[in-house]
């Protein structure tokens, strides 16, 4: 059906069109100069010392899980309320995931306690995915992995610029992953950011990034270097200029498009806090945060009467979504086993609405309203 208010908007214009047009026309369509000038704006807005621009956020992380050194009998504790991208990537080099709960319906986040549990002789990191923007507890999680000696991977897919006492999520643990898919706060169809501050696993990164070769097509082109080695297995990750091109233009959008989801969430929280059958995750939060999307949780609820919910908002034409199916129940991952009671409550019973800056106040209304209705008048 063609819903009248959709779950995300893309918040394209003649500005990313343009970008893409005037790189095409440049003869340069690889990887060149417009990654080197995205990547530098990475380090500039984020106040971080390196940015390795990547194919996508599922080939950063994986390049996170190879410069961290995970790898065959390691184990790495991640969250099972995200997308399996946060999971296959310690799969990919080997390594076990091995699942943490999260806190709650109130804090969608990954519970720390529950990573000093699962944590093991055989423990090399932990995954920590910043849910819908929101920050993660990362002074607990780093001292947990400051004791143990754990290396911490930060997917900050859903946080661009979103700030933890006064950090840029993905600036805190050891390295991080930014997506660019298409319903991101940055979008560029496909594309993604490997940051960190450690120089050995920066230099580590960009050969990886381009099988291992000790220059790259750019830099021969432009009379650098003649010749190049391959210094060790690497990969194709590398992102076209086309597609850098246009994330730089969204960039460039970024702050404004944050500041006025700021004023959407607020609408929403100050409509939806009153009903007392649902919970609203990080309602508290005092953060700047980049507001990725929009949940709820239903209280005392069910899977079946979250659908049956779901079903009469659609009705109305909202388009909702659910973030996420857990990791854990997935045909491939079941044989770990987890046991993750407050994960399994909130993936059967959240709900996730309609979040990006081009809603009007009119929309945020009716779409609260109807939640209510739904809420009210399904048992």
């Amino acid at each position: 059906m063609a819903y009248k208010i959709p779950l995300f908007n893309l918040n394209f214009d003649e500005r990313e069109a343009q970008a893409a047009y005037d790189t095409i026309k440049s003869g340069w369509i690889s990887t060149g100069p417009k990654n080197a000038e995205l990547e530098q704006m990475f380090k500039d807005m984020w106040n971080v010392k390196y940015a390795v621009s990547m194919t996508n956020c599922t080939d950063a992380l994986h390049v996170c899980c190879i410069v961290c050194g995970f790898g065959p009998g390691d184990e790495v504790i991640c969250p099972s309320l995200t997308f399996a991208a946060s999971c296959n990537c310690i799969r990919y080099v080997g390594a076990t995931p091995v699942f943490a709960d999260i806190i709650g319906p109130e804090d969608i986040n990954i519970d720390p306690k529950d990573i000093e549990a699962k944590i093991t002789p055989r423990t090399k990191g932990i995954v920590v995915v910043h849910m819908a923007g929101f920050p993660a507890h990362m002074d607990e999680i780093m001292a947990i992995a400051k004791k143990h000696n754990l290396k911490v991977v930060e997917d900050a897919c859903h946080g661009p610029l979103s700030e933890y006492k006064g950090k840029k999520l993905g600036t805190i643990g050891d390295c991080a992953a930014f997506s660019f898919f298409s319903n991101k706060n940055i979008s560029t169809g496909e594309g993604g950011m490997f940051i960190t501050n450690n120089e050995e696993m920066e230099k580590a990164a960009r050969l990886i990034r381009s099988h291992g070769m000790s220059t790259m097509s750019y830099q021969r082109a432009s009379g650098h270097a003649t010749e190049y080695d391959i210094t060790c297995l690497g990969y194709n990750f590398r992102m076209d200029d086309i597609r850098a091109s246009i994330a730089i233009e969204q960039l460039k959008k970024l702050p404004g498009d944050l500041e006025r989801r700021l004023e959407v969430r607020k609408r929403y929280v100050e409509q939806l806090s009153d009903i007392p059958q649902i919970a609203i995750p990080f309602a508290d939060n005092k953060e700047f945060v980049s507001n990725y999307i929009m949940p709820i949780v239903l209280l005392n609820s069910t899977r079946q009467r979250r659908n049956k919910i779901r079903e009469f908002i659609h009705s109305a034409g909202i388009q909702t979504s659910v973030h996420y199916p857990a990791v854990h129940h997935f045909s491939t991952f079941e044989e770990l086993g987890a046991v993750l009671p407050q994960t399994d409550y909130v993936t059967n019973n959240e709900i996730t609405l309609p979040m990006y800056a081009a809603l009007i106040d009119e929309q945020i209304d009716y779409i609260c309203e109807t939640v209510k209705k739904a809420v009210k008048e399904i048992e």
